[in-house]
């Protein structure tokens, strides 16, 4: 169920099909120093996952990549969990309007999260603005729809799209995502933001995660933005 990938660090990962192919989804978990509980992407709450997620702590953060990735959930955790905050990304509180969120996500982390987690937003596309987070204590980079992975493990339909879609064995966005790019200056800086930390693990949004070399495999995923 839940794995434990480094000291304070675990992901989750569950089914999504998106246009007939099964392209999952992470939901990362991380123990503040603080001792509570930030859930990235969060997943559909199972019993057995809240039970999961109790047993490593307080869930005291809720937060999205994006406002199409990791928010679907989001109204489970606010009713398991009151004291919990629901952190919104750009464009989020337009889209789920039956939800309250407690803080609109920016460049800036809060101090109570930023001893352990670093986030950068992800501009310059026309629609999407995303969030990428940074676990400095286990040197992970943590991304959603701007951080496909496919691999070989992946069923072969997916293989296949993932080929067409230019994110087969590479770490990056989907074509789709590239020609709506409106600003490429504004996405460049953010991704060398990104590359500005000292990572080593990536975590992404869907496929496969890269236990090492996880920054030459964003810099190849990104070379032809950079």
């Amino acid at each position: 169920m839940i794995e434990q990938q480094a000291e304070r660090l675990w992901t989750y990962e569950e089914p999504l099909r998106f246009f007939g192919f099964e392209i999952g989804r992470i939901m990362s978990v991380v123990r503040l120093s603080s001792g509570g509980l930030f859930v990235q992407s969060p997943a559909v709450l199972t019993p057995d996952l809240r039970s999961a997620l109790d047993d490593l702590g307080e869930v005291r953060f809720v937060a999205p990549a994006s406002k199409l990735h990791g928010h679907l959930y989001m109204e489970q955790y606010r009713d398991a969990y009151p004291d919990a905050e629901l952190l919104a990304a750009p464009g989020l509180p337009a889209r789920r309007p039956d939800l309250r969120f407690d803080q609109l996500l920016g460049e800036t982390p809060d101090p109570r999260w930023a001893p352990d987690i670093d986030q950068v937003a992800i501009a310059g596309n026309r629609w999407l603005t995303e969030l990428a987070y940074f676990h400095r204590p286990s040197r992970t980079v943590i991304l959603g729809d701007v951080g496909y992975h496919i691999g070989e493990q992946s069923p072969l339909k997916t293989r296949l799209m993932a080929r067409v879609f230019g994110v087969y064995k590479q770490v990056g966005p989907t074509v789709d995502y590239r020609l709506t790019i409106k600003n490429r200056a504004t996405l460049r800086r953010a991704v060398q933001d990104v590359l500005s930390w000292d990572f080593d693990r990536v975590v992404p949004g869907h496929g496969e995660i890269v236990e090492t070399g996880g920054k030459r495999a964003v810099i190849d995923g990104f070379d032809w933005l950079l």
